[in-house]
């Protein structure tokens, strides 16, 4: 399969499955039943950045450091924000259209290109550091540390970049299926392993040393008769929370992994293209369907599921001053109680603001990208102390 008509299945896979084809009022997203807040949500600040995104789904959301957020545009155009005011500190094109990230840590700012551009800059000031090309379309942020920039492409290659100058120091290949969805894993950083989900439903532990592969493990095994029923992708990145792993994969399972080997501890029969988030005690997953799932961390027993929002395409959940909150394709953000799923509070940023890129949270805000290229901060108050 070339270049060219790949990317096409990839979006197409993407718009078949998780919007439907069928024009059945099952298919069409679930109406929000009306809410009264019981919670006072405001918004802080806002800003649109010039140059919407195109038609295929983009990886680009905002990265928080030191007090400051960053952003960027598909066309090429890099902020970075005081996080508290919205008072914009500097700005920068980097000539190049723009499709994941950024990502910062360690004095660099990286963002990467739909041409495979990997580029990093100065955070203080926007200053270009380096820049190299890895020639696959980046759709997912960077990792940074242990002196590397870990890109992932969706060609399947990982990239063990120097962090001084961007030479390329290692790279993994896994296979790629003929179809996919359109999204990759955002690789992490986990000790002194790069750890990372692929379109083939793996996630693999790389040394950062010198990307020996440590462990795979497969998230799911693929059913059916056609290439769509076999889909297994883990494109949703993979969540560190002390000594587990946790990762979901698209029509496979969520799974809580070790860190040191990438054994499973125990593993549930859940679908999800955007991912979860965990706390201490529990595994909260937006699926594919649109539910919202809590889990037992410990034995991956379902505790409750909510399912109000089904068929809206719901963004990664996130855990936010003590409630999950959830964001959706008609540009709304959902807050729901972290112990029994109830419905909480409900804002719109925007008619027609889809959000698929994780929401962040930023000290007592919390910031959400839409995919049209709107940063928006909203504030809400955390849970009473009983």
């Amino acid at each position: 399969m070339n270049a060219l008509k790949r990317v096409f299945c990839l979006g197409l896979c993407a718009t078949a499955v998780l919007v439907g084809c069928s024009k059945d009022k099952a298919d069409k997203p679930a109406v929000l039943v009306p809410l009264v807040n019981r919670i006072d949500i405001k918004r802080v600040w806002h800003d649109k950045l010039s140059g919407e995104r195109p038609i295929l789904r983009l990886g680009l959301g905002v990265a928080v450091e030191d007090q400051r957020a960053f952003a960027a545009s598909y066309k090429g155009t890099v902020v970075a924000y005081e996080s508290a005011s919205g008072k914009e500190l500097w700005q920068r094109s980097v000539h190049s259209p723009l499709s994941a990230g950024p990502a910062v840590a360690n004095g660099l700012l990286v963002v990467g290109s739909s041409k495979g551009d990997v580029i990093a800059l100065s955070p203080q000031d926007g200053a270009p550091r380096w820049r190299v090309r890895i020639n696959a379309e980046i759709l997912s942020a960077a990792a940074i540390g242990a002196g590397l920039v870990v890109v992932r492409g969706v060609d399947g290659k990982l990239h063990g970049l120097s962090a001084k100058d961007g030479s390329e120091n290692w790279v993994v290949d896994q296979q790629v299926p003929r179809l996919s969805l359109r999204g990759t894993s955002r690789p992490i950083l986990v000790g002194d392993l790069i750890v990372c989900g692929f379109d083939n439903g793996r996630v693999v532990g790389v040394a950062a040393g010198n990307g020996s592969t440590a462990w795979e493990t497969s998230v799911g095994q693929s059913h059916g008769s056609t290439e769509l029923q076999r889909l297994i992708d883990v494109d949703a990145s993979v969540v560190v929370e002390g000594d587990d792993l946790f990762a979901v994969a698209y029509q496979g399972r969520v799974a809580r992994l070790s860190r040191e080997n990438g054994q499973i501890v125990w593993a549930r029969d859940l679908s999800s293209f955007r991912g979860l988030t965990v706390d201490a005690n529990a595994v909260y997953v937006a699926t594919a369907e649109g539910d919202l799932v809590r889990l037992d961390r410990r034995t991956g027993t379902e505790q409750w599921r909510q399912k109000s929002l089904q068929r809206r395409q719901l963004s990664q959940p996130i855990l936010y001053r003590g409630r999950i909150v959830v964001a959706d394709l008609a540009g709304f953000v959902h807050w729901f109680d972290a112990a029994t799923g109830d419905p909480i509070a409900r804002v719109s940023i925007g008619k027609k603001q889809r959000i698929s890129t994780p929401l962040v949270v930023a000290g007592d805000l919390l910031l959400i990208f839409s995919d049209e290229g709107e940063l928006t901060a909203l504030r809400a108050p955390g849970l009473e102390a009983k």
